[in-house]
């Protein structure tokens, strides 16, 4: 729900932990969907995914946070037709104090929730990507401006392994679970009948 509090900016509920630390060491697990889930990276063929030219886009976006960002490793990552899931492993190497976390990119300046700028936390990271794959699609589609995710993302902190094992299996098994999937277009369609 938005209220607005001076009538210019919209107040938003976060959804994130209140006054969790989401730079710490620890496993994330993230559901980032394309704007107004438009199956716009691809599509399921027999159990598996068939990426199109944008879905590429994002897989690649996605395996370069990697290369581009010290303490940051990468887990079990899809890319469905109008979302991914992944999952993000901080391992608490620290970043030079002269850099911000990121290589070849302008700095992030926005600023986290207590009011300070934290590199290599789960925002960075996923407004890096999210910018990177908006800039390239919009590009090829010549839509400059045009947003291509969700406002948000859903997240989730991996506790344990059990935990960790259960979500790799979910990823995993995304794709053959398609046509049952909330983000699927046909379920979205019944959710906003019902």
């Amino acid at each position: 729900m938005l209220q607005r509090s001076d009538g210019n900016q919209p107040n938003r509920r976060s959804i994130r932990l209140k006054e969790y630390n989401y730079g710490q060491p620890g496993a994330y697990f993230v559901t980032i969907c394309a704007h107004r889930r438009e199956c716009l990276f691809g599509e399921i063929v027999k159990g598996k995914v068939a990426l199109n030219e944008y879905g590429k886009i994002v897989e690649e976006e996605w395996h370069k946070t990697k290369q581009m960002r010290r303490g940051v490793d990468l887990d079990a990552f899809i890319v469905m037709p109008n979302h991914i899931h992944g999952i993000i492993v901080l391992t608490g190497i620290p970043i030079p104090s002269d850099r911000r976390g990121t290589m070849h990119r302008a700095p992030t300046l926005q600023f986290e929730q207590f009011g300070r700028p934290t590199a290599n936390s789960i925002p960075t990271i996923i407004r890096g990507i999210k910018s990177s794959v908006t800039q390239q699609i919009n590009r090829l589609r010549g839509t400059p401006g045009q947003p291509v995710w969700q406002r948000n993302y859903y997240e989730h902190v991996i506790r344990n392994e059990i935990d960790l094992q259960e979500t790799r299996e979910y990823i995993q098994n995304n794709p053959f679970k398609w046509l049952e999937e909330e983000n699927h277009p046909d379920n979205m369609k019944i959710a906003i009948k019902s």
